[in-house]
Order: structure tokens, then C-alpha cells, then sequence
């Protein structure tokens, strides 16, 4: 009896012991499986949540070393310090580069849908960006230059007490830092703002400029201009104007709300559009029919290689800002002409606008390096319209809608169609 009390002691056992190995190689498979499935990498986390009230947590952020890791459905991992892979990230930037995604990271979550205002920031604009954080109330991605030199600490400070003393900062802001010692890296600091946004669509904001409109509202409940965006075929302008007085603006509170209180504006000749001595830089807008339409979006049908406007568009599928232009000049030109090349269309918001906040430039610097960028320019319109069409014609959609834009704009460039016809034979 005692003999068979055993041996049914030893069978149920093992029957617990093979079931609890059974459910733990179950649970084991199924978290590899959920963790690394597929061919993607990730960043290991920055830190572990802490426990303490957000000031202090922000006043202890360190600049540390982080890793990347890059896995496969077989489980195997290769890890390789962050920085390393940002300067093949950025590798036509100049380098080296202390870059820190979400040094400071928002509290909010946002909809996917929901549009990131993409912008960059220097110790002279850290004001302005807490201003649009508090009048803006929804997502914002800001690449943070500072200069790594004697000021580097102080500046710090600064943009800590900055980010502690609003709370709609702490709220809305993910904030990515790059420290290095070159100046007005324009388009590096743009990608690095559309990089880290959290939402699906992004809009490319200088942070000069004032948003008059609730614009993210507007958008976000027309169902027509939501699949325009979802489909990533159109990017959104938001009209620019600026005051033909300086002074007048340098108070945002006295800005219009509403187009009809701007239109009476332009009529008394206060404000008018965007660097109005410069008609190629936003004339493509055509403000004369924006004045009086009030209805639909309409399309740029006069597109110009030097046009630059603010526009909102699909953050995937869209290309980056060429990081090869530096300082002031084409750089932004650049970067939307490379969007309109790939098959973006830009259509005007009806009732939206932005209006510009007074500051000054270093005029020098301006003039010097537009010099130098529009010789970048040149050569780069041939390069693009080239590396495009070749795209198309080996992709097949050399005889869709999606060329359009390029067999419009590339037949200006001297030489395209000799060269492209030479590259495909």
C-alpha cells in the first residue's frame, strides 16, 4: 500500500514538475516571440520610471551613453552604441554631434493622427517655443541646438528652468538635444525634429511664427483633407504673412484670429504675405484667390524652385531635408523641392494662417552663406531631378500622376532630359 502511495506521489510530481517546464518554455517563446519578431531594432530604455516629482526628475537628466539594438526572428542581437548609428543617420551632416532624443519627453500621449508641430530651437528662440507650447496645446517635436563651448552649462540651466517652470512644456514638448560647435545646421536639425515626432503627420514650423488659426481642428474634422494626408500624396500650406511694420510684430496678442479681420489687415496695407520683397519665397500661394476663397483647399498649380512655404504633410514615405545645405539660403527651398519632386502636391488651407513674430537676422552671415547655397542649389536641382526620374522610370511609375511634378519642373534644369536619357539607355 505504501509502496503504491509512492509511487502515485512520484507521478503526480513529475506530472507538476513536466507541466510547470511545459508552461514555462510556453511563456518564454511567447516573449521572445512578442519582443523580437521580425527584422526591427530598438533603443534600450533611457532610464527606469522614477518615482519623483517631474521637476527633480528633469533637474537629475544626464547626457549618457545609449545603445541601440538590432534583432532577428532567431533571437539574435547586435548592439552598437547610439551615437555611432546617428552619425550614419546623419552622415551629410557636420559632425561629430551630441545628439539626445527626448532629453525631455511630454507627458501626454498623442493620437496618432494628431499633426506634431516639427521645429528647431537656439538659446535666442527658448522663449518663443515655450509660447507656442502654451498657445498650441498639442504635439510638439523640437530639435534644441546648443553650442559646445564656454556656454554650453549655462544654456543648459536655462533650457532645464525653461522646461520646469511651464507646464504646458512638460506637457506637450519632446525635446531633442544636439550639442556640437556648428551653427545653423538648418536641415540637420529639421530631420532630427520630424525623426522623433510621435504622430503620423508633422507640419514644418519655424518657431518664429505664430499659429492665428486652430488649425489641428480644422484639418482633423474634414474627412476629404484627412485622406488627402492619409494617402501621402498631399502636403497642406498654411498661408505666412508678416506685418509691414516691424514693430507691430512683436506682440502676438494683437495678431488676428479669423481671416476676415486679416483680409481687412491686408486691405489696409498693415500685413501682407511673407518676405513680400521676395515673391518667389511664397508667391506660388497666390495669395490674390487665398483673399477670396473661403471654401476648399486648392492646389499650387504655379510651382517655383524657390518657393518655401509651411506645410503639413505624412511623416512615413516622405523625404528628408538634405543636411549638405548649411546656414542660411535654399535650405528649406531645397528640402520642399525634393518633396514636390517625389509626387507631393501642395494645396492651400482655405482659413488657416500663420503670421511672423518680429526678430532680428545677422544679415553677414545671410548674405555670405546664400552666396555659397545657391551654388549648392544649382547643381543639386540637376541631382535630384536625375535621382527621381531614374526612381520612376525603374520603379514603372514613369508614365503615372506621381511623375508629374518632376516631368514639369526638371524640363527647367538645363540638360535633364539629355543626361536621363543617357542614364536609361
Amino acid at each position: 500500500m505504501r509502496l503504491e502511495l509512492s509511487q502515485a506521489a512520484t507521478k503526480i510530481f513529475k506530472f507538476f514538475l513536466i507541466s510547470y517546464a511545459i508552461v514555462s518554455v510556453i511563456y518564454t517563446a511567447g516573449y521572445l516571440y512578442t519582443t523580437y519578431s521580425g527584422n526591427h531594432h530598438g533603443i534600450i530604455p533611457r532610464a527606469r520610471e522614477q518615482q519623483i516629482p517631474i521637476q527633480e526628475a528633469l533637474q537629475q537628466q544626464q547626457l549618457n551613453e545609449h545603445t541601440v539594438v538590432w534583432s532577428n526572428a532567431q533571437g539574435s542581437i547586435q548592439a552598437m552604441p547610439e551615437n555611432f548609428v546617428m552619425t550614419k543617420i546623419f552622415s551629410d551632416a557636420m559632425g561629430p554631434m551630441n545628439l539626445t532624443p527626448y532629453f525631455f519627453r511630454a507627458k501626454a500621449q498623442f493620437d496618432k493622427e494628431d499633426i506634431t508641430m516639427a521645429t528647431l530651437v537656439t538659446r535666442n528662440r527658448f522663449p518663443v517655443l515655450s509660447r507656442l507650447a502654451t498657445n498650441h496645446k498639442g504635439p510638439i517635436s523640437a530639435a534644441v541646438h546648443i553650442n559646445d563651448d564656454e556656454t554650453k552649462d549655462e544654456v543648459l540651466k536655462e533650457l532645464r528652468d525653461l522646461y520646469t517652470g511651464n507646464p504646458d512644456m512638460q506637457q506637450y514638448v519632446d525635446l531633442h538635444l544636439i550639442i556640437d560647435t556648428y551653427d545653423r545646421q538648418f536641415n540637420l536639425w529639421r530631420n532630427i525634429a520630424k525623426l522623433f515626432a510621435r504622430t503620423d503627420y508633422i507640419m514644418m514650423l519655424d518657431v518664429d511664427f505664430h499659429i492665428c488659426t486652430d488649425l489641428r481642428k480644422s484639418i482633423r474634422s474634414n474627412p476629404d483633407i484627412m485622406d488627402r494626408l492619409r494617402e501621402g500624396r498631399t502636403a497642406l500650406v498654411v498661408p505666412a504673412f508678416e506685418f509691414e511694420k516691424q514693430a507691430d510684430g512683436n506682440d502676438w496678442h494683437t495678431f488676428p484670429t479669423n481671416k476676415k479681420d486679416l483680409v481687412q489687415l491686408v486691405n489696409d496695407g498693415k500685413i501682407g504675405m511673407f518676405h513680400n520683397n521676395w515673391f518667389k519665397g511664397h508667391g506660388s500661394t497666390n495669395y490674390t484667390h487665398w483673399y477670396k476663397n473661403d471654401e476648399e483647399v486648392y492646389k499650387v498649380t504655379k510651382y517655383d524652385f524657390s518657393y518655401e512655404p509651411y506645410i503639413i504633410y505624412k511623416k512615413e514615405g516622405s523625404p528628408w531635408c538634405d543636411e549638405r545645405f548649411i546656414g542660411y539660403g535654399a535650405n528649406k527651398a531645397a528640402c520642399l523641392y525634393e518633396i514636390f519632386l517625389s509626387g507631393i502636391e501642395y494645396w492651400v488651407l482655405p482659413n488657416d494662417f500663420l503670421i511672423h513674430q518680429t526678430h532680428r537676422y545677422p544679415e553677414d552671415a545671410r548674405r555670405k552663406e546664400r552666396q555659397y547655397n545657391r551654388k549648392l542649389y544649382t547643381n543639386y536641382r540637376e541631382e535630384v531631378c536625375l535621382r527621381y526620374a531614374r526612381k520612376f522610370y525603374m520603379s514603372g511609375e514613369w508614365e503615372t500622376t506621381r511623375a508629374d511634378n518632376l516631368k514639369h519642373e526638371c524640363a527647367k534644369v538645363h540638360g535633364f532630359q539629355r543626361n536621363f536619357m543617357t542614364t536609361t539607355e
